[in-house]
């Protein structure tokens, strides 16, 4: 704790007194044998002893409570009670009386932009102070134009259980990790696809206990996140299957938004051949105008001639307004497998 002004020494006087944060009181056990000299003396004087817990007086952890002798240290995002005393020994006036609050938690946060509108965060706790915690919250508070699904639990015998086990103490300098799925709301699913620049996600809700159950609660600024760019056309897949067989048409989905916010395209589709996929339909064909900010889906038929992880490849969109082709390689990955080994639709 620090008082400013003034700078001169021994000007004031000082007292403070942590009324929280009590620890366990301790006492130095001591016995002896019955035969020795004391006898039973020292361990009925223990069995006597307020402090000692009944049936075993020989621990040094007692029942009673003591609160601290020192203040310690003040950490962001938790309650304490203290009492202050201050004299001012000299001519001056004290305007305030600062006090160092200390970080208890260390957040780093990673954002992963999936193929579809989802967006996958990773946030890293770090305990950074010196006795352990019980992590009781960790939540995420998504911005209005996102749902966020908790992906830090599993599904074991229709029970859900943590990724973290049974025991949710985060001891000193430990991290741990968690991790969240946000996907845009069906009314800003459009939008959420083709914002440019910075997008607020959300903020993370942290509450902790420290331990003798005194509570923390810690929420972070609003977590922003840079939105991939998709230029002027974006084609995305809706729909592709897993695995299929050699030489056997399948079927694919694909979703084309336009991004402009201010002028209409007319399309055409040209589907370009590769040395393993092979496109089944006519090439060229008119998909018509597309409204800013509209988008259509189109199914499409191709076949692959080369077993193993293939990719979809060959795409091309061409505005006939603008004369500006757009190229569409490795949309996505399928794996092909011999026509003799069944696929399950």
């Amino acid at each position: 704790m620090e008082v400013n002004p003034p700078k001169q020494e021994h000007l004031l006087a000082l007292k403070v007194m942590r009324l929280t944060k009590p620890t366990l009181f301790t006492n130095i056990p001591v016995t002896c044998e019955e035969k020795d000299l004391p006898g039973d003396l020292f361990n009925q004087l223990m069995r006597d002893d307020p402090s000692t817990v009944n049936g075993a007086e020989i621990l040094m952890l007692g029942e009673m409570l003591t609160l601290p002798q020192n203040f310690g240290n003040i950490f962001l995002g938790e309650t304490f009670s203290s009492y202050i005393s201050v004299h001012n020994d000299s001519n001056q006036v004290v305007k305030d009386i600062l006090v160092k609050v200390l970080k208890p938690l260390d957040v780093k946060t990673k954002f992963y932009n999936a193929e579809t509108d989802e967006v996958f965060l990773e946030a890293q706790i770090q305990n950074i102070t010196t006795s352990p915690m019980f992590m009781e919250k960790v939540s995420l508070e998504p911005s209005i134009m996102y749902n966020v699904a908790e992906l830090n639990s599993v599904n074991q015998a229709g029970e859900c259980v943590t990724t973290f086990g049974s025991r949710a103490y985060l001891q000193p300098m430990d991290t741990r990790q968690y991790l969240y799925c946000l996907k845009p709301k069906k009314e800003f699913a459009e939008k959420a696809g083709i914002i440019k620049g910075v997008t607020v996600i959300g903020k993370l809700d942290i509450v902790w206990k420290t331990n003798l159950g005194e509570r923390g609660r810690l929420q972070t600024s609003q977590l922003q996140r840079m939105a991939p760019g998709y230029g002027d056309v974006r084609l995305s897949l809706e729909a592709i299957p897993d695995t299929v067989n050699l030489e056997e048409p399948f079927h694919i989905t694909c979703k084309i938004t336009n991004c402009s916010s201010e002028r209409t395209m007319d399309l055409v589709l040209e589907m370009c051949n590769t040395s393993s996929i092979h496109w089944c339909g006519i090439s060229g064909r008119q998909l018509g105008k597309l409204h800013p900010s509209s988008s259509l889906c189109l199914a499409l038929t191709l076949l692959s001639s080369v077993q193993g992880l293939q990719s979809v490849s060959g795409l091309r969109l061409t505005d006939t307004f603008l004369k500006r082709t757009y190229e569409y390689d490795d949309i996505a990955q399928v794996c092909v497998v011999s026509s003799a080994v069944k696929v399950e639709s």
